[in-house]
């Protein structure tokens, strides 16, 4: 009778620690800094109107607890397991923090997802695909095989993305700009950009944007196409060199053999004032210039 007893109670302890439902908050500065952390799952950051952080959302039936604390201006979210490789600690955040707030979050395999914040954000992950909304605030986003997913409103600010094995996919921002993936595509459409950076190893680079005047844009590729279409006026120099690729180049100017011998082409030349820089490195793939 004892045995069975001790059955059933352990039977209704794993059905009831199944998940744990969440539901937090507290008072928040209107631009202070909240850092998020969790292992595995998603979370899900939201900007509001209100002096407050609010969390919702499941627990993992392994995770040791939630850490929800401030300390002045900056609050701290932590889900804290001590099974770090349980699959039982997978646990989903949605968090609502004042719209102005700066955010740091870090994930191990889970995704970020972030829209309506204006201040600056540094969001990293190690297995999870990472997208979010950025508004003239400086942002850093990384993750070692997760694709990146970036949309602005075009205002002026500085955008720093990184992936190694993963696409990263802008859309309107501006201002400075570097992207540098070991094994994925990259693309940059729309926006207006002084400072542009854009590095791969293996995967096409698509640059669809304007380059204001004293800019500069730096491509390179190992074993990728390059395509770039500027919006706008041009003035600019270029340095293009391609060792196993054709250019073809919209502006006129064709591309020039490096030597008799090599497969390798290279193309120089300037349009309007020259005010800008652009150069653009492949070692094998085409490369399509337009405007």
């Amino acid at each position: 009778m004892k045995t069975f007893t001790l059955a059933l109670l352990g039977m209704f302890c794993t059905t009831t620690v199944v998940a744990t439902e969440i539901n937090e908050s507290m008072d928040a500065a209107t631009d202070g800094t909240v850092s998020i952390s969790n292992i595995s799952g998603s979370v899900e950051v939201q900007g509001w109107s209100r002096n407050q952080v609010e969390i919702t959302g499941d627990l993992g039936s392994d995770v040791e607890e939630l850490i929800f604390q401030r300390d002045g201006d900056e609050i701290e979210i932590k889900v804290k397991s001590s099974r770090g490789n349980s699959r039982d600690i997978e646990s989903d955040l949605v968090v609502k923090v004042p719209l102005a707030s700066s955010l740091e979050v870090n994930t191990v395999s889970a995704d970020i997802d972030v829209a309506g914040l204006t201040g600056e954000q540094s969001l990293e992950s190690v297995s999870g695909d990472i997208a979010t909304e950025a508004f003239a605030s400086d942002i850093e986003v990384n993750s070692v095989s997760g694709d990146l997913e970036v949309e602005g409103d075009d205002q002026a600010m500085r955008s720093m993305l990184s992936s190694v094995s993963g696409d990263i996919d802008t859309e309107n921002l501006a201002g400075e700009i570097g992207v540098e993936s070991v094994s994925g595509d990259l693309v940059v459409a729309n926006g207006v950009f002084d400072r542009v950076s854009m590095d791969t190893v293996n995967g096409d680079i698509v640059f669809h944007a304007q380059l204001l005047n004293d800019g500069r844009l730096d491509v390179e590729t190992v074993n990728g196409s390059v395509d770039i279409k500027f919006a706008g006026e041009v003035s600019a120099r270029f340095d293009i060199e391609t060792f196993n690729g054709d250019i073809r180049n919209c502006f006129g100017p064709k591309a020039v053999r490096v030597s008799e011998y090599g497969p390798g082409y290279e193309l120089k030349f300037t349009e309007g004032g020259g005010s800008s820089r652009v150069t653009i490195e492949t070692l094998n793939g085409d490369l399509r210039l337009c405007k």
